[in-house]
Parts: C-alpha cells; sequence; structure tokens
C-alpha cells in the first residue's frame, strides 16, 4: 500500500515547531491521539485497579487494553505482558529473578552489539551469582553478528543469551531466530532487547524465538515507559521480590506499585496509530501487519536516499552497513568531531545527535571510544524535505 507521509505528519503537533527530527531512536514525537489518550484518562475518574466503582473500572480496563495492545504489536500474549518504567529497570529486575538460581559453572551470553541495558544487567547478575560471562562479538567491518558468534560460545551451562533486535547505534538486525534456535538447543533462553526493532519493523516473538521481549512504547510514538513480554508460563515460574500484601499474580507480581494508567492509555494510542497506517481492514493485528511493512519501505527509501547524499560529501564514514538493519545511521567525519556536527546542524533546525548512545560496548568494538559518532534516525514522521535539509547542512558544515 501507499505511504501518506503528509497525512501522518499532520497528526504530529511537535511538527509545527519546524525541527526535522532524526533523533527518533532516542524517543520519538508524539501524534496528538496519544496525548489526547493521556488526558482523558488523567481527566476520568480513576482508582486503584478493581471491577467495583466506576474509578476502579477505568483503571482495570486501561491496563487490560495496554496488554492487548501491545500482545497485538509483537504477536505476544496479553496476559504475559509486563509494564514497568523503562525497558531498562525491567530488565534489571528481571535479571535479578531469572539469575536466582544461577551459579559458579554457570554461563551467560552477552553481545558487543547490545545497548548496554541489555548487558550490564546480566553481566551484573552473572558476577553477584559466580557466573561466567561471555561475549559475543559482532564484525565491526561489517557490523554482522552472525549466529555463529553465539552459538560458538553456546554449552550445556548456558542459562541466558541476550541478544538485540536491532542495534540503536548502527541499525544491525541480527538473525535473532537463528540465534534463538541455538540457545534453545544449548538449553538457555533468550532475552530479546526489541526497543529499536519494534519502531521499525513488524515483530512476531514467537518467530524470533525470543522468551523475553523487551521494548519501549516512548521509542514507537508513545509515552515513557517500558514493556517485557513474556509467556506466562515463563512468568509464573520466576519469583521476584514484592511487598507482602501485592498479588502473586502474572503478571502483576513483576508490577510493583501503581502502575500509570495515563501512560499505559497512550501506549494504547500508540499502538492504534500505528495499526492505522494499515487502513481500515482487518483485525488490529493484520493491519499493524501492513501498516508496518508500508513504514518499512518508506523509511528505508528515505536512507537509501541519505546514504546516496553522503556518498557526495568528503570525509565522511557510514558506519551502519549490515545487509539487514533499521534505517539509522552513524557517522563520523575524518578530522572533525561529529558532536561539533550535532551542534551545527541544531542551529539550522536539524536534530541528528552525537554520541555512543549507551551502546557502549559497540561504540568501542568499532574503534569510536566513548564518542560514538552523529546519529541520523528516521521516524514515521520523516519526509525528503527532511532529508534535503539534514544534506544541506551536512554540507554546509563540512564547507565551513
Amino acid at each position: 500500500m501507499s505511504y501518506d507521509v503528509a497525512a501522518v505528519r499532520a497528526r504530529f503537533p511537535a511538527l509545527r515547531a519546524g525541527a526535522a527530527h532524526f533523533d527518533g531512536p532516542g524517543g520519538s514525537q508524539v501524534p496528538g491521539s496519544v496525548a489526547a489518550a493521556v488526558v482523558a484518562t488523567l481527566t476520568s475518574p480513576i482508582a486503584n485497579r478493581g471491577r467495583t466503582t466506576e474509578a476502579e473500572r477505568n483503571a482495570d480496563d486501561v491496563v487490560l487494553a495496554a496488554r492487548q495492545a501491545v500482545a497485538d504489536l509483537v504477536a505476544g500474549d496479553p496476559g504475559g505482558v509486563v509494564f514497568g518504567r523503562s525497558m531498562t529497570q525491567l530488565t534489571y529486575d528481571l535479571s535479578r529473578a531469572l539469575s536466582a538460581g544461577w551459579g559458579p559453572g554457570d554461563e551467560v551470553v552477552v553481545t558487543r552489539l547490545d545497548h548496554d541495558a541489555n548487558v550490564r544487567p546480566w553481566v551484573q547478575a552473572a558476577q553477584a551469582r559466580g557466573a561466567t560471562v561471555r561475549w559475543a562479538e559482532f564484525d565491526p567491518a561489517t557490523g554482522e553478528l552472525a549466529p555463529g558468534a553465539v552459538g560458538g560460545l553456546l554449552s550445556d551451562r548456558t542459562r541466558l543469551v541476550a541478544v538485540t533486535g536491532a542495534s540503536n547505534l548502527i541499525g544491525t538486525r541480527p538473525d535473532v531466530a537463528a540465534i534463538s534456535a541455538l540457545a534453545h538447543s544449548a538449553g538457555a533462553l533468550t532475552y530479546v532487547d526489541g526497543v529499536h526493532l519494534t519502531a521499525h519493523a513488524a515483530v512476531d516473538v514467537a518467530a524470533l524465538g525470543a522468551d523475553l521481549y523487551a521494548c519501549s512504547p516512548y521509542k514507537f510514538l508513545g509515552p515513557h515507559c517500558g514493556c517485557v513480554v513474556a509467556s506466562p508460563g515463563l512468568l509464573e515460574t520466576l519469583h521476584p521480590d514484592k511487598l507482602l500484601p501485592s498479588t502473586d499474580a502474572v503478571p502483576e507480581r513483576f508490577e510493583l506499585g501503581t502502575l500509570p494508567y495515563e501512560l499505559l492509555a497512550g501506549t494504547t494510542a500508540a499502538v492504534d496509530f500505528l495499526a492505522g497506517l494499515g487502513g481500515p481492514e482487518g483485525d488490529r493485528r493484520a493491519r499493524l501487519g501492513v501498516g508496518m511493512a508500508a513504514l518499512e519501505a518508506h523509511e528505508d527509501r528515505l536512507r537509501d536516499r541519505i546514504e546516496d547524499g553522503l556518498r557526495t560529501l568528503p570525509g565522511v564514514t557510514v558506519w551502519s552497513r549490515a545487509a539487514r538493519r533499521t534505517p539509522t545511521l552513524l557517522l563520523t567525519f575524518e578530522g572533525r568531531d561529529a558532536a561539533d556536527a550535532y551542534r551545527f546542524l541544531a542551529g539550522r533546525g536539524v536534530n541528528a545527535p552525537a554520541g555512543s548512545f549507551y551502546a557502549i560496548e559497540a561504540s568501542r568494538w568499532l574503534g569510536l571510544g566513548d564518542a560514538g559518532g552523529l546519529r541520523v534516525g528516521l521516524a514515521p514522521y520523516n519526509d525528503d524535505q527532511d532529508v534535503d535539509r539534514l544534506l544541506a547542512g551536512l554540507g554546509e558544515w563540512l564547507d565551513s
């Protein structure tokens, strides 16, 4: 189907300020419908969840709707959707629960490609239990993380493999399904960081083989919160620390304190917005499949335009080289600081930040140290005019 970017852009109030946003990988702009859902929830009768009063029912309905929306987004089970403050917070919580039975001789595999939120919690959990950490390395020349780089580290003592669905730094999309199959053959679980992937492609957690799949609504047009999707049966086997009177039901046992109902309402609205890209026909899951395919084609076309333009600019290195990747480019400049490009572009209303963006292991493995580079990330609202402004701005800076 065709992708009407002008109609999409009209739904984002923040774009009226005039900036060209290439900062989506750090947090996307929000449609008006998402903001309206947040406001409506905050201004309606609300209370702790229950089914007796209207206020209780409102809260309960919001939570159940958000679980179903996220489940539709990633083809998961709504009974296994856990909400929290952020993906980082949830990963720390789950790392403590999952590692409770680890000990000396057990192993966990992490990758050099991942955001530190899918590295440090597992490294620290392993250290606390006396378990061994094994590092899977990607090819810095291509940006590819081969399944064999993980498979060669597995043993019958591997308890968990933590791997990204897509690198937030260079966009690489590893073959998660192949990696999961290798992990499962060794008897290990997979924890997939889908924060960056979910914003750019249709996701099916079962097809990926992800035992636990983490994502963040604020990266796919929603509010600032996080979620993890797993099978309810797996969650039943985990016993996190919790308050004595709080429920032991799944998934609530992992949700400490009262949930932010307004943010969950915004999450549902964000999923509905993405589903709307797929037109009016079919159920939400089907419309999400169509809409995300159209979005992916739109973003890939713009990425190709950017890459073509960058080839005409002197001294630019593009570190995003994998065959399968998101529309996310990391750039460095011969003899010049990417942070200067960031500031120059910002002065011209083009938002493309510089740094390593918490993918510290990846940045160091590429030889970029902790500085990283200039990250150019596309989102549903970017258009050709944005691309023109980015390329013109970079050309002006390089000529200055």
